[in-house]
């Protein structure tokens, strides 16, 4: 209302234009909002060509709306600007969908015309939240002390959890960069040369299979600092997303954030990145069941392994529902799924109750503060594929839709290997995390304890982090128990081995992902929603046709030849 009476010129996209006797009305939109624009279409016959998503600008006159005509929906819904001269800036298509939010479309067509779809006022909000944090985060390690630098691109091909992306080099041929995952060792580097204290907005890239949180390419806060315990990197890090949180949210996040060690994590919650914001904890039942009659108890118990329940609380639970959730147990490796419902009169509806004693059904209902109308998920499994099971479990039953609460969460004490797919050994989180006791990482491999820590928000992992190990020798013997053999670390590492052995100092660091960061403080539900040119789930980019077939002179150059079944694609694509 301070702006009435005053002129003004705006430009931006017309959202939609109206005629009423013999007025014009079209609703102006930048990226600030909407505002609506008056204009006699005698003084502005342009006024008729007028469509949706034409560029415009606009000069006029501030004016109180007239009473009854204000928009309370809009934050300029009780002025509009009376035009004196209207300028179309540039002709649009009929756009494939609607510039609105209220408008549900499919996602390839999205990102088809991604840059259609960022005119949308929430994905322009998602935008803003982006700078945003990035520019809290810049803003709070400059106040700490830290220095912000680059590193490489193009690197050499390092271990880090997942594929390379590789890029061929064209003057050595047969010779590959590959894309950092993070810029782990170079940060290292920068301890080594004396920096202290290191930031970094990075880019990095993985070839790893997508999910709601993963893209090919991503964004992420990198820092590491020398003469580091694990409380100064934590300590930092809750500064840093304390501050985003303040700047995108105007809440004050309360520290230090809860720790929980990874064992801890498993026991309660089945995953590494538990959710805090509601109960149903796993609860050990084994005792509970130990002798008892039903064998499918008896059988697991007896061979080593345990069995685990949640209580889901009080829900309708139909046999359909059952059988789905018995079906997603078995899916998740485990051998089935044992469901009791507590009935009004206090006994138990199971397909197992009959195999079980009083007492038995009486200690599992106390065990897990079961009461009337719950709903109880019982596995008898080995101890992970039990707690996985039931974790996974609680959050398809559980977890709370949106991100309004925020729960911080610190998983500490990591294991520092754990077995690969083929039944090998390797890192849980990178091969350059320092052990809690090199004695016993010496001695005994799969009990050694990592100095690595992850944060986690609403059951999201936001990134990870450790001391790193800064003596050569510990190094070299971490490669060896991974299968390292001294040739192989030398033809990968030895350029990194030479340098620990020049006085490193013992450092630590951490990276989190500011896409996932920014996806939970906006509420969206996958950071697609956040990056502003994502691929989709499968890794192509509708809009602009990646990943294409390159020209046999490209392929040429690089020394490269294309395997028989690609060439039958590219002809098939072709045509």
């Amino acid at each position: 209302m301070d702006d009435i009476g005053s002129t003004v010129t705006l430009a931006g996209w017309v959202q939609r234009r109206r005629d009423h006797g013999g007025i014009t009305f079209f609703d102006l939109r930048d990226a600030t909002g909407l505002v609506q624009v008056v204009a006699d279409p005698a003084l502005h016959p342009e006024t008729a060509r007028l469509r949706m998503e034409f560029c415009v600008a606009v000069e006029g006159e501030v004016t109180a709306r007239p009473p009854g005509t204000e928009n309370p929906d809009l934050t300029t819904g009780s002025v509009e600007v009376t035009a004196s001269r209207v300028m179309i800036l540039s002709e649009a298509k009929t756009p494939p969908f609607l510039i609105e939010d209220r408008v549900d479309v499919e996602e390839t067509t999205r990102l088809k015309y991604r840059y259609l779809d960022l005119r949308r006022p929430r994905m322009t909000a998602n935008l803003r939240a982006r700078s945003r944090a990035a520019t809290a985060i810049r803003r709070t390690l400059d106040a700490l002390g830290f220095l912000e630098v680059e590193t490489p691109t193009l690197i050499n091909s390092t271990p880090e959890g997942a594929r390379d992306m590789l890029v061929p080099s064209r003057l050595r041929q047969g010779e590959f960069y590959a894309l950092p995952q993070s810029p782990q060792l170079f940060k290292q580097l920068l301890m080594i040369g004396g920096v202290e204290r290191y930031y970094q907005i990075a880019r990095c890239y993985r070839d790893e299979d997508f999910r709601a949180d993963r893209q090919l390419e991503f964004t992420q806060l990198d820092l590491e600092g020398s003469f580091w315990e694990r409380d100064d990197v934590l300590e930092t890090i809750e500064k840093v997303l304390s501050a985003v949180v303040a700047e995108l949210r105007g809440v004050v996040v309360e520290t230090p954030f809860p720790r929980l060690t990874w064992r801890e994590a498993m026991e309660r919650f089945g995953t590494d990145k538990p959710d805090l914001r509601f109960g149903m904890e796993i609860r050990d039942l084994s005792e509970v069941v130990a002798g008892s009659g039903f064998t499918v108890f008896r059988d697991v118990l007896d061979g080593g392994g345990v069995v685990r329940g949640i209580n889901t609380g009080g829900r309708e639970w139909t046999r359909s529902m059952a059988d789905a959730a018995t079906e997603k147990a078995k899916a998740l490796g485990a051998r089935g799924l044992v469901w009791m419902v507590v009935e009004e009169s206090g006994s138990v509806r199971s397909p197992a109750a009959k195999f079980l004693s009083e007492a038995e059904m009486a200690g599992i209902k106390t065990a897990l503060g079961a009461g009337t109308g719950d709903v109880l998920l019982i596995v008898a499994d080995g101890w992970r594929v039990a707690v996985e099971t039931l974790g996974a479990l609680r959050i398809e039953l559980g977890r709370p839709g949106g991100h309004e609460t925020l729960s911080f969460l610190w998983v500490v004490d990591f294991p520092l290997f754990e077995e690969a797919e083929d039944g090998s050994i390797t890192f849980s989180h990178h091969p350059f995390t320092a052990p809690e006791s090199i004695e016993v990482m010496r001695g005994d491999p799969a009990s050694a304890v990592a100095r690595a820590y992850d944060a986690v928000l609403n059951g999201v992992e936001l990134g990870s982090g450790s001391i790193r190990i800064h003596d050569p020798v510990v190094q070299r013997q971490v490669f060896e128990i991974l299968g390292i053999d001294a040739a192989t670390a030398e033809r990968r590492f030895g350029w990194f081995l030479e340098a620990l052995e020049y006085g490193t100092p013992p450092h630590g660091g951490f990276a989190f992902g500011i896409d996932r960061l920014v996806m939970v403080l906006q509420n969206e539900g996958s950071i697609r929603e956040v990056i502003p040119f994502p691929k989709t789930q499968t890794g192509s980019d509708p809009m602009t046709g990646a990943p294409t077939w390159v020209s046999e002179g490209q392929l040429a150059d690089l020394g490269i030849a294309l395997a028989p079944e690609a060439l039958a694609r590219r002809d098939q694509d072709d045509g």
